[in-house]
């Protein structure tokens, strides 16, 4: 058939598992009656990485790069990805593995239905610690709570999308990323595809807590104003409580008179008054700073390389 098929795979530090998978992908793509395109996008590794992948394309012409001119984490990296691909469906998937291969054919058939976005949903997910998995389920409870664009629970970036939807993804052109929710911000007919994801074939997770609550925070802000509204809720309820126990005081100086004593309840007060003040100060910071970021229209990636030819501006 005429078209074609881009496999993208965002790439930092995969050395050990580049070939097993790029092994796994020419398996799956025998079976498939369509011109294809392995896009890897090397995210500045610093590994063999980079050199194992242009060792891929010089035995497989299908096989494009993308080679970024540093580590602009993961998110950046599929925005890199979205520009370059050139098939007629996208699909994303990362480079160790977990998301099984097998899937491909699957999701083929369903966007040859007419559906633009199939996304792979996590029906189990092995080797990964309660903490983590729990953690997770909270908070998609949470970001599906408050915001009001519907989003996909216990979904990663494994899915395809067709054309046009790649199209409007490239739109998308913030700073600050979270491209899950650009997928359920896009619209357009989806279609939930069950699997068991398996554990990393090789390597170690680039993925450690500080990074997933920072890519959380992401996910909130980019998405919802409401932690905005919190901090105002809870400043209109402790200015509230804080004016009936105003009254107090004095109702209670005018009845009875006062004494010196008091000074506990008086730094309480001060502490916890000063506690709220700093919570709101510092979500309106995360918005604030966000602000500043996408007014300086930066450009979003530089590249070193673009399957060989080196990019001079």
């Amino acid at each position: 058939m005429e078209k074609k098929i881009t496999i993208m795979i965002p790439v930092y530090n995969e050395q050990e598992s580049l070939k097993i998978l790029y092994d796994r992908l020419k398996n799956i793509l025998k079976q498939i009656d369509y011109n294809y395109e392995i896009l890897f996008i090397n995210d500045g590794s610093n590994d063999n990485s980079i050199d194992i992948i242009k060792s891929l394309r010089k035995e497989d012409s299908g096989v494009s790069y993308v080679n970024l001119s540093r580590n602009y984490g993961k998110e950046v990296a599929m925005a890199a990805g979205f520009d370059y691909a050139k098939g007629d469906a996208l699909i994303i998937m990362d480079a160790d593995l977990q998301d099984p291969p097998e899937l491909i054919p699957e999701m083929i058939k369903y966007w040859e239905e007419g559906y633009d976005d199939v996304y792979a949903k996590r029906r189990s997910r092995k080797g990964e610690s309660w903490l983590k998995k729990k953690t997770s389920l909270w908070y998609y409870r949470v970001l599906k709570t408050v915001s009001k664009t519907p989003i996909q629970e216990d979904t990663g970036d494994f899915r395809l999308v067709s054309r046009r939807a790649v199209e409007a993804l490239k739109r998308y052109k913030e700073v600050h990323r979270y491209t899950k929710g650009y997928f359920s911000l896009i619209g357009f007919k989806k279609k939930e595809v069950l699997f068991d994801r398996d554990p990393r074939i090789a390597g170690k997770t680039k993925w450690n807590y500080f990074k997933l609550i920072d890519l959380a925070i992401e996910g909130i802000t980019s998405f919802t104003a409401f932690p905005l509204k919190i901090s105002t809720y809870i400043g209109f309820t402790v200015a509230f409580f804080s004016f009936v126990y105003l009254l107090w005081v004095i109702l209670k100086t005018l009845m009875f008179g006062e004494s010196v004593a008091g000074y506990p309840s008086l730094i309480s007060v001060i502490l916890f008054m000063g506690g709220i003040q700093l919570i709101c100060i510092g979500i309106i910071g995360e918005y604030l700073s966000r602000v500043f970021s996408e007014t300086k229209n930066r450009p979003l990636y530089f590249i070193d390389d673009y399957n060989g030819e080196k990019w001079n501006g």
